[in-house]
């Protein structure tokens, strides 16, 4: 009769093998937890591997089968991706954990928001529901993107694992429970809009286009269009997000009062917001947003 350790170890070593398929770099954590087997800089005997120096566990992280059986056969250990390596980012998205997070809303309730304010669907992706109930979400990274781990920056209860980050592979086990694979579909690009959320280097503004103008438009209505939207072009970093809205809210009784198409509103401001630098899904997002808001509370005209 096979002893159950022997079975777990078999298990996992399968688990290490299918992660290095698909082109994952895999390193042993310790049986039943998250923390890296590895030894680390401190009991580093400056040999084999580390003959010269001592290599960090991402360094150290392999696709090779032969290595991988080697270091399974001395213990059921635990998975672990090193995600830079394997060109991943993973979303992280938590539950939160005891009082102190019971009001924050849960990472997934977090990034469906951001989905919907991107204007984006949830995306279709290589999917691992871990033991807390939490969702780990697999993206390939661009190419050339060197996209650091972040923790919460993103919205509450998200986290990210890109360069000098681990994430725990399906087939792995804690006290708590397993890592399940939920979606065994194929892991999808980063969407853009996170992306731009993600990329520490600065995006090239776009280029001031003409602002259109409709025969259905009031003077009135292109001289107030002409001054807002300078103001927003206009807008410094740090202050770009906050004047698109309230410029774009200031315009949208002439939206109300019929003086000017709503559709033309939208492209000259979506123009000037992506002009000092914002994505354009925040711009639609923001303009929807402030157009709504002016179509509750604007005044009638004669009031006005």
């Amino acid at each position: 009769m096979t002893h159950p350790s022997t079975l777990r170890r078999v298990h996992l070593l399968s688990a290490a093998l299918a992660a290095a398929v698909r082109g994952w770099y895999v390193h042993p954590l310790r049986p039943g937890a998250k923390g890296s087997a590895l030894h680390g800089e401190r009991s580093c005997p400056k040999a084999g591997e580390c003959a010269g120096e001592h290599r960090k566990w991402e360094q150290r992280a392999t696709t090779d089968p032969d290595r991988i059986r080697r270091a399974w056969a001395a213990g059921a250990f635990n998975v672990g991706i090193a995600t830079g390596p394997s060109g991943l980012l993973v979303v992280d998205l938590d539950v939160p954990k005891g009082k102190d997070g019971s009001d924050a809303p849960c990472g997934a309730t977090s990034f469906q928001a951001l989905c919907e304010r991107a204007g984006q669907s949830w995306p279709g992706t290589y999917t691992v529901r871990t033991p807390s109930a939490g969702l780990h979400l697999y993206f390939h990274a661009p190419a050339g993107a060197r996209l650091p781990s972040t923790t919460k920056t993103v919205a509450p209860n998200i986290d990210t694992r890109a360069w000098g980050g681990n994430i725990v592979a399906a087939g792995s086990a804690t006290s708590q429970g397993t890592y399940e694979t939920v979606n065994d579909g194929p892991v999808a690009e980063l969407p853009g809009w996170l992306l731009h959320q993600l990329d520490p280097r600065p995006q090239p503004p776009k280029p001031l286009a003409a602002l259109r103008i409709s025969a259905r438009a009031t003077r009135r209505a292109e001289v107030a269009l002409e001054r807002e939207v300078a103001t927003v072009r206009a807008a410094r970093k740090g202050e770009r997000h906050k004047l698109l809205l309230a410029r774009t809210i200031a315009m949208g009784r002439f939206v109300v009062w019929g003086d000017i198409p709503r559709d033309v509103v939208e492209e000259a401001f979506g123009a000037a917001g992506e002009s000092v630098g914002l994505p354009a899904a925040e711009c639609s997002a923001t303009i929807r947003d402030a157009l709504a808001y002016s179509a509750r509370t604007c005044r009638p005209r004669e009031t006005a």
